[in-house]
């Protein structure tokens, strides 16, 4: 008995400082991969920053392309003075990526090299992209897409998942994703639009048989806030700010003369 006493102390002890140390060896890893995450964010940041103040659009689409590229920038900027934690560091490195692939369509139009391939969105091959044009009437305003810019289509998005939706790359005449990307929902009636405007396209990441299955359903497009994930899941692009202080993604800019320019968009399906 005298000596079970002692190996049971030194036992816990032992087992005390082991599960310490896993602790503050787990905290150590955590803390090198944020500050990584935080370092890679600041590269991407700092490099569009350099291309939006060294390049301007010369023609409407290109400076659209360029615009959105400004306040991706500073959405990031925004983002990354707040991260403190991988996955929000992570986020801001997305918008950082997703202002180059607006940059790289802006120099595209203007006959400029758009550089080095960039590393590929979050969603963005899912979503595919516009290979042919059209035109659809949506509760009497006519929006179009099109593979490429020009003066009716000057709205780029480089592609990715919108509040749940595959959203394809290419030009528009309308930047109509921007109130589901900035609310995390996509107003009823808009399934009928998908259906209209990417149904049998080839190259996009949408077809009729999903609006069949109920996936883009009006049912659930007014409840699933982004499927309660990609864009807006209470952290992940609007953690009280993470990617912007105007509701995540687009810090403001939406609404205060950004990509809708004050008009707004009302689908009245």
């Amino acid at each position: 008995m005298e000596l079970l006493i002692p190996l049971i102390v030194v036992g816990g002890g032992v087992a005390w400082w082991t599960s310490n140390n896993n602790k503050k060896k787990t905290a150590q890893r955590r803390q090198q991969q944020l500050e990584d995450a935080q370092a890679e964010a600041r590269r991407w940041i700092e490099r569009l920053g350099g291309q939006v103040m060294s390049l301007s659009g010369t023609d409407k689409a290109s400076q659209q392309a360029m615009a959105d590229a400004s306040e991706r920038f500073t959405a990031a900027n925004s983002a990354i003075s707040r991260a403190n934690t991988t996955k929000q560091a992570h986020l801001a490195r997305e918008s950082a990526l997703e202002g180059l692939h607006y940059v790289n369509a802006a120099r595209e139009i203007m006959g400029m090299d758009p550089g080095p391939e960039l590393p590929p969105l979050e969603g963005q091959r899912k979503a595919g992209k516009v290979t042919e044009r059209r035109t659809v009437d949506a509760g009497g305003q006519e929006i179009t897409a099109s593979p490429y810019a020009s003066d009716e289509t000057p709205n780029y998005y480089p592609g990715g998942t919108v509040a749940g939706r595959p959203v394809p790359a290419g030009w528009y005449s309308r930047p109509w994703w921007a109130d589901a990307m900035a609310t995390g929902v996509w107003m009823m009636g808009y399934s009928m639009m998908f259906n209209a405007m990417f149904a049998g396209m080839a190259g996009v990441g949408y077809s009729g048989e999903e609006a069949a299955a109920g996936d883009f359903s009006d049912g659930g497009d007014m409840g699933d806030a982004g499927d309660a994930g990609d864009m807006g899941d209470g952290g992940d692009m609007g953690d009280a700010g993470d990617m912007g202080d105007g509701g995540g993604l687009f810090d403001g800019g939406i609404f205060d003369g950004g990509l809708l320019g004050g008009d707004g968009f009302d689908f009245d399906f």
